[in-house]
């Protein structure tokens, strides 16, 4: 009878020290949660629209003797909108990739400011480009620079007093090359803002010995300056834990 009253004040002792000991015993922490970082590989489609300018030099130096290497210069402005398609591959904070896109143009300008009798005018109506691309992402944030092959269709203008207008059409290839900088909106939609230059070359208008509207055969050289606000639409590439 003794050893079971001893057995059971034993047990009931233990029970009450039992708290005390496990709090001083060392437990593990439950792990925690891992930071979830965006991915940016995938394909992704969208739109942009902005506004640009262009500048354009016009030279007759392919005319005769005493009248050679006569040049003006004048500028041109207006909207721009399209879409692109595209492919980024994301390794570490790196990422590369390809796009391409088609924009119209509404950027016109002349010379009627230079008073010189005949007008010339230049249009940029549309174009496109198939880029590389190149960046750095911290998480959601992404600093991009781009650059590639651009074409473009412009129409040039001339007129001038007592002569029929005389009008034509240039396709020209190009290049093309700026940056930006892009926010995850959301795992699918992003945001961007954009610069983009385009050189066009030059394109020449021959005359035997002069142009239809009477002109000296001559050139123009075409540059142009965008900045462009965009959407995308991501597909694939989720957010991964980082660990």
């Amino acid at each position: 009878m003794k050893r079971i009253l001893l057995t059971a004040v034993s047990l009931g002792a233990l029970s009450l020290l039992s708290p005390a000991f496990g709090a001083d015993l060392p437990y593990a922490k439950a792990p925690s949660a891992a930071a979830a970082v965006y991915d940016w590989t995938g394909v992704y489609i969208g739109g942009f629209g902005g506004g640009g300018f262009g500048n354009h030099n016009y030279n007759n130096a392919n005319g005769p003797a005493g009248f050679a290497n006569f040049t003006v210069n004048y500028d041109s402005t207006g909207g721009i909108g399209g879409g692109e398609v595209g492919y980024n591959w994301q390794s570490g904070n790196y990422l590369v990739g390809v796009e391409a896109d088609g924009f119209w143009s509404g950027i016109k300008g002349n010379d009627s400011s230079q008073a010189l009798g005949v007008v010339d005018q230049t249009d940029l109506r549309w174009g496109g480009t198939l880029r590389a691309r190149g960046g750095i992402a911290v998480d959601r944030l992404l600093l991009f620079f781009t650059g590639g092959w651009a074409f473009g269709d412009l129409v040039h203008t001339s007129t001038a007093p007592g002569f029929p207008v005389d009008q034509f059409t240039n396709h020209r290839s190009g290049l093309a090359a700026g940056g930006g900088i892009a926010y995850a909106i959301t795992n699918n939609v992003i945001g961007k803002l954009e610069y983009r230059y385009y050189d066009f070359g030059t394109y020449s208008r021959a005359g035997n010995p002069l142009t239809p509207n009477g002109q000296l055969p001559y050139n123009v050289a075409n540059t142009y300056s965008v900045v462009t606000l965009g959407i995308d639409f991501k597909f694939g590439g989720p957010v991964v834990a980082k660990y």
